[in-house]
């Protein structure tokens, strides 16, 4: 398979799973109640504007990745599927935490939102350091630079989304609310971790 023809499916994965975050989105009442139904849904924009930031965070991120990669062998590919895979179920736990944010349900819905970011985590990291490690996948003119800082962005992923997960066994709502600052970190983050640090001799 050709890197182009794999960067396209990503695309298409990446803008259906964002696409169907908003068709979770929905307000059931008629006449006077709908003004209040539609301030009462707030955890449902909340949650749609959350996981959609981190979808756009992941796209950007995977697209900076491709940049860095010169060819892609069949390893590669498989782990891109799992990524894919892990992205695409997104809007499921969207939903959950969406419908259960003021029930007793919020719990587990919190734990299978932080499990799939977890799992999605991992499985980026897996798709990068894959690539990266001894400059497998790299294409010779990519800046160690660009590459270290790649790989310095990956490796606390997975534990931050462990650790927000494991709060939801005290405090659900917790949970959420420290999904949604790890979104806003990697919206900040996101837009530095790829420019490469001058070196002394630049300073």
């Amino acid at each position: 398979m050709e890197k182009a023809r794999l960067e396209t499916f990503a695309d298409g994965v990446f803008a259906i799973a964002a696409t169907l975050l908003i068709i979770d989105v929905s307000v059931r009442a008629q006449g006077h109640e709908l003004g209040h139904a539609v301030l009462h849904a707030w955890p449902e924009y909340a949650a749609y504007a959350v996981s959609f930031m981190t979808i756009g965070i992941m796209w950007l991120n995977h697209h900076d990745c491709m940049r860095q990669i010169g060819s892609i062998d069949r390893v590669f590919m498989v782990i891109n599927l799992l990524l894919l895979m892990c992205i695409a179920f997104v809007p499921f736990p969207t939903r959950l935490v969406a419908e259960h944010f003021h029930d007793g349900g919020l719990r587990a819905a919190a734990l299978t939102y932080g499990v799939t970011m977890t799992a999605t985590a991992i499985c980026f990291g897996l798709f990068w350091f894959y690539a990266a490690r001894g400059r497998r996948l790299i294409h010779d003119e990519a800046d160690p630079r660009v590459i270290a800082g790649i790989s310095r962005s990956y490796l606390p992923g997975a534990p931050i989304y462990l650790a927000a997960t494991l709060v939801a066994f005290w405090s659900p709502k917790a949970s959420v609310a420290l999904f949604a600052l790890i979104a806003l970190l990697y919206i900040l983050e996101s837009s530095v971790f790829a420019r490469p640090q001058p070196s002394p001799a630049e300073i």
